[in-house]
């Protein structure tokens, strides 16, 4: 795949030009991702403009459900922002270079912040659905990396979720009385769920977390040079911790009821950068 193409420069300059007309020279320097069930944050954003997917030159749409396929762009106090409100999944047949295609566009533009966050399962008891947890590192069990390929570059992924930013949103959440998990999120492939030993398995790995998204997207901004931090939404307790049955709907209410939070947590952290 490769990560530096006239493509990407030209959903850029579509989208910096769309900005320009409304804010002027004034561009968004951070971007925040929302996953499954949390788009209502873009709501958060005033004098916003939105941008479908579906107009910018080369942009894979999403066609999974929670996932609003639109940029919002606007005001989180004195900051202009990005919102990418939805992604792109590799279960929905999508490549490497679909999925991270998104970020790719941000590093163009010139943002150098990427602030991600999806819907995930808990590994554990301890964590339970409706919890934030900032994600420290993480297990790719996707089966796939999406700098492989001709244009390949060895990444140290060493601290690949700033730890300046954590600190920052532990300083949030305590500031504002919002309970924060911290763990390492697991990713796979999806989009079946995971069987009740793989549960057991990715725990044993050391997991907290597991989730079919943001790892692919993580090491290809890092491979940029964007600083990144992500925050999982816990959603429900992995196959056979309680022994009753996933749902993707499941999935979508439970992110709702945790919006509040999130919400008031990615705003106290942008205001903060």
């Amino acid at each position: 795949m490769s990560i530096d193409n006239k493509k990407n420069i030209k959903s850029a300059d579509y989208v910096i030009d769309k900005i320009k007309i409304k804010f002027g020279n004034e561009l968004p320097t951070v971007a925040i991702v929302l996953g499954s069930g949390l788009s209502g944050f873009a709501s958060r954003l005033a004098d916003s403009m939105e941008i479908s997917y579906a107009e910018i030159p080369g942009f894979p749409v999403s066609t999974v459900p929670g996932h609003a396929g639109k940029a919002v762009i606007g005001h989180v106090g004195n900051r202009l922002v990005l919102v990418w409100a939805g992604r792109s999944h590799y279960y929905e047949g999508k490549s490497p270079e679909d999925i991270t295609f998104y970020v790719r566009l941000t590093a163009a533009m010139g943002v150098k912040t990427l602030f991600l966050s999806n819907a995930a399962g808990s590994l554990t008891m301890d964590f339970s659905p409706g919890d934030l947890m900032v994600i420290d590192d993480h297990i790719n069990l996707t089966g796939m990396n999406p700098l492989k390929g001709p244009d390949y570059k060895f990444i140290d992924m060493t601290n690949a979720y700033d730890p300046k930013i954590r600190l920052l949103l532990d300083n949030v959440a305590k500031d504002l009385g919002i309970g924060l998990r911290h763990g390492v999120y697991v990713a796979v492939s999806g989009p079946s769920y995971e069987t009740p030993s793989e549960i057991r398995a990715f725990g044993v790995l050391g997991g907290h977390a597991v989730g079919m998204s943001t790892v692919p997207e993580v090491i290809v901004a890092r491979r940029l040079g964007l600083r990144v931090a992500a925050v999982s939404c816990i959603t429900n307790y992995g196959a056979g911790l309680t022994g009753e049955p996933l749902s993707h709907d499941d999935v979508k209410r439970a992110s709702v009821r945790a919006e509040d939070a999130f919400g008031s947590l990615v705003e106290g952290l942008i205001n903060r950068l």
